[in-house]
């Protein structure tokens, strides 16, 4: 290894899959903003490569990525694999995302790292779904893993789960500059996708799995503005529930006026196009689509879920309503259909705020931090 590299602090990040699932855009984005006069940063993916924008933008950055093309299922012969490329980076710092620590913490638990880090990307208890995977995170914790929280209700579910306290909490951060202005104009990407330009789009970013609860949503607009010609309902994504969500829009005789456009990479010009935001969770971490789309200026309507509230200021930058709520969510959809200047002062009000807190580096500075104390501890 070259002299200047021996210098610098070697972080590995292990992750799932550069895909376009949150947890993996957070680990991409510290691996692009990391100061390369201090740290020389890697990533191994568990599966594939797929040929995403994520991939080809690490690639073109010159941030070398292995993957171990893992299919579907515990597969040992990954955890080998993962085991021989962390012996040939010599992490200094292993940073875990999803359900890789489980894939990454053997060698872990068998080398001396100096510094171990786990973000927990949703509610403890939602992270994983089986038990093993909640005592190997245990284990992990007990054997010097430091978890990271991106939200206080996620980190309330770390206590609540894992039964300790010690650990930080570091919100995510987006590139929000990215969302502010789009390379096609809102007009023409309209045009192209066959809206007129005083239709009304709400838009839904996020995979139709049922933590996103994609139904109520739909449900919501058709007791709401799906009385009036003009207001169109989009969602972004794609997932297990398609079949189903297809159906009841057959059902509700919504062909018209309900799209689903699948998965897309040109989000900020969806963005740009649309008019209101909304988000039906369940439960959630701290999404990065909510914190996109008030980076593009949009008025939002989300359910006051996980760390929801904190990004979003109910009545000044959208409508929080409760989860499972249909007849609330209705309503205020209703509500931002017919006051254009609600969702132009909230609109406004998003963009402030997601200048003032959400971009990149109050997430890359506090996460360098840790990983020096790590290591200086270690």
């Amino acid at each position: 290894m070259p002299r200047e590299l021996e210098r610098l602090i070697r972080v590995l990040h292990v992750v799932a899959g550069f895909g376009a699932g949150g947890a993996e855009r957070v680990a991409a984005n510290l691996l692009r903003t990391s100061d390369r006069k201090e740290f020389d940063v890697g990533a191994i993916s568990l599966r594939g490569p797929f040929g995403t924008d994520v991939e080809q933008t690490l690639a073109q950055e010159g941030i070398p990525v292995w993957y171990m093309g893992k299919e579907r299922g515990f597969d040992p012969l990954v955890l080998a694999w993962v085991a021989r490329t962390m012996a040939h980076f010599r992490p200094q710092v292993v940073h875990t995302h999803t359900y890789a620590l489980l894939y990454a913490f053997p060698y872990m638990l068998c080398h001396r790292i100096p510094a171990m880090v786990h973000t927990v990307h949703n509610l403890a208890e939602r992270e994983i779904d089986n038990w093993s995977g909640h005592l190997i995170r245990r284990i992990a914790f007990w054997r010097g893993v430091l978890p990271v929280a991106i939200a206080r209700e996620v980190a309330d579910s770390v206590r609540r789960v894992y039964g300790i306290d010690d650990f930080p909490l570091i919100p995510n951060g987006i590139p929000v500059d990215t969302f502010r202005g789009s390379s096609i104009d809102r007009e023409r990407w309209r045009d192209k996708e066959g809206f007129a330009p005083t239709d009304v789009l709400f838009v839904c970013v996020a995979g139709l799995r049922p933590q996103k609860n994609p139904a109520l949503l739909l449900e919501a607009f058709h007791r709401g503005p799906a009385s009036e010609p003009q207001a169109h309902l989009l969602f972004v994504g794609r997932g297990a529930l398609k079949s189903e969500l297809e159906r009841q829009i057959g059902a509700l005789g919504l062909q018209e006026r309900v799209r689903l456009l699948g998965l897309r990479w040109n989000i900020p010009e969806i963005l740009n196009a649309a008019d209101v935001f909304v988000m039906g969770s369940d439960y959630e971490g701290n999404p990065l689509s909510v914190m996109e789309a008030m980076a593009a200026g949009k008025s939002m309507i989300c359910t006051a879920v996980g760390g929801v509230p904190e990004l979003v200021e109910d009545g000044e930058c959208g409508l929080l309503v409760p989860p499972r709520d249909v007849k609330a969510l209705a309503g205020a959809m209703r509500y931002m259909l017919e006051s254009p200047k609600a969702r132009k002062s909230m609109g406004e009000a998003s963009a402030r705020r997601a200048v003032e807190r959400f971009d990149l580096r109050v997430m890359t500075e506090p996460y360098e931090s840790l990983y020096r104390t790590a290591i200086a501890r270690g």
